[in-house]
């Protein structure tokens, strides 16, 4: 240890006779920008602001990882390595801060910081991170050429808050840059401008993409001005819309569009399985499960694929009765039954601010106080079921908290079930998905199918079709894939998001100074 001291005291004294050029005055102003992270988050708020969803995931993870390694750093690990800081003799003048640090020089917090905030953003964009890290960097380096650490304190900084990063996956699975697979299909028309496309609207959905000043008709009509753009207010018949804009679809050989959420997309969906029409999906929903899967997080994505064609063909899950009448029922993400339906509810109000998994074990707790197993029986067989999850392709992670798929048309099932019959079940169940090991739990059993049947289904009220609770008579279903029912607009290649959004702030501007002439 005294050879590793003696190495570090020298490097440092390397750094301060050193004249690197260029260097002052802008590493000690960015070490000063650094303190209490507000370099970070003014980072965080211009992701947030200037990028897309994926900048403000990236946005929202590096704040994360930047919230837990400054409390490892400065109120766990700096009280318990007490080290002295650097002696200053060796440092010019001029590069010193005006307020001296006093607390322990080991680890460096602003060093644990920086490499927290651009390792989270990176794991959830790699381009963003490539952005985020020569200034995470030069923030490190700032902290030996000020004479306020020495480099070991600030290689501990960045191994700290790497790792809080890298464990930030653990509980909030970061989304795969690359779209799930699908096979291509070439059949779908290229629409350009959008002739031929009939987008309907939904306004009663979730805010998915914002548009500023703009509408989500009129934002739409900016990247696709040939369109035929339906709106569906809180009072109008939604289905009704629907089926008029597919006939109209149909009419003009295009394709059908749906800008809302899951639900919207579901049944959109179907109705374009069952016309043989394309679909173009623009997510504007809460969080668009299926949008980010297929691989469209924003507008453009949808409007550049409809302009050039490129679509792929998905599998489209169905609910089949056998008996007790009714009409065969559709999903694109997932099929519920039990507790589940409300447990997504009470999650995704949550999910924003505590992330997937915390959210999810929250609304566990909150639901399993009140909710009471079912009898159902499962391919023939007698099971006590808390609840029943069957999704449309595999998804990943194995916890209770899927977040992805990474293939839509594998032609499986991703079955879920927690066991009611297992000795304290609930408890089980609640201390591992705090842990984080459900996916080892004997009460939490994965499977993967080709079908699925249920029976015995009379007493079970709580069924979901991609998060929509719905009222089915039906006593036995069968649970199975529709394989490559689906045609769906997806770019051939991933697009660059900040490219995406400079040229609709571009598209958009005569339309702001005509708006500004009329006032």
């Amino acid at each position: 240890m005294r050879r590793i001291s003696d190495f570090d005291r020298r490097l440092f004294a390397r750094v301060a006779d050193s004249r690197l050029r260029g260097a002052h005055p802008l590493l000690p102003r960015l070490s000063r920008a650094a303190d209490h992270g507000r370099l970070w988050f003014g980072t965080a708020g211009v992701l947030a602001t200037v990028g897309g969803r994926t900048a403000r995931r990236a946005a929202l993870r590096g704040v994360g990882s930047l919230a837990a390694a400054s409390l490892v750093s400065n109120v766990v690990v700096k009280w318990t390595v007490e080290r002295k800081r650097p002696v200053l003799d060796s440092v010019p003048l001029v590069r010193r801060l005006r307020r001296q640090p006093w607390t322990s020089s080991f680890p460096s917090g602003h060093s644990a910081s920086a490499a927290a905030f651009a390792t989270g953003v990176a794991l959830e964009s790699s381009r963003y991170g490539l952005l985020v890290a020569p200034l995470a960097a030069a923030v490190a380096t700032s902290r030996v050429y000020v004479g306020v650490h020495y480099p070991s304190d600030v290689l501990a900084g960045i191994a700290l808050g790497a790792g809080a990063a890298a464990l930030t996956c653990r509980y909030w699975p970061p989304r795969p840059e690359v779209p799930a697979q699908a096979r291509p299909r070439i059949s779908a028309p290229a629409l350009p401008k959008g002739d031929g496309l009939v987008v309907l609207v939904n306004q009663r959905a979730g805010t998915g993409s914002p548009t500023g000043a703009f509408t989500t008709a009129e934002q739409l009509r900016v990247l696709l001005p040939a369109a035929d753009i339906v709106e569906c207010g809180p009072d109008d018949d939604f289905m009704g819309l629907l089926r008029q804009a597919a006939q109209r679809a149909a009419e003009r050989a295009g394709a059908l569009g749906i800008c809302g959420g899951d639900g919207s997309v579901n049944a959109a969906a179907t109705i374009a399985a069952e016309r043989g029409l394309p679909l173009a999906v623009f997510p504007g929903g809460t969080l668009d499960h299926f949008a980010l899967d297929l691989g469209v997080p924003a507008f453009e994505d949808t409007a550049h694929a409809v302009a050039e064609g490129d679509a792929v063909a998905v599998d489209l899950g169905r609910a089949t009765p056998l008996a007790g009448g009714g009409e065969t029922s559709h999903f694109v993400n997932t099929f519920s039954l039990g507790f589940y339906p409300e447990l997504v509810r009470i999650r995704e109000s949550l999910q924003g601010r505590l992330g997937k998994w915390p959210a999810a074990a929250v609304a566990l707790t909150r639901v399993l106080r009140t909710a009471r197993p079912m009898e159902v029986e499962v391919n023939g067989r007698p099971r006590r079921l808390w609840m029943l999850f069957a999704g449309n392709g595999v998804y990943s992670p194995e916890g209770f908290a899927p977040a992805y798929r990474q293939q839509l048309d594998d032609g499986l099932l991703d079955v879920r079930a927690i066991d009611g019959e297992e000795r304290l079940a609930r408890t089980r169940l609640l201390i591992a998905a705090l842990t984080g090991t459900l996916g080892r739990s004997h009460v939490y059993t994965t499977r993967r199918m080709r079908q699925l049947r249920l029976s015995g289904l009379h007493g079970v009220d709580s069924r979901a079709y991609d998060g929509e609770v719905a009222a089915d008579p039906a006593e036995k279903l069968l649970i199975d894939k529709w394989p490559g029912a689906l045609t769906v607009y997806r770019p051939a290649e991933p697009q660059n998001e900040l490219l995406q959004r400079a040229r609709t702030a571009a598209a958009k501007a005569p339309h702001r100074w005509r708006a500004l002439l009329r006032k």
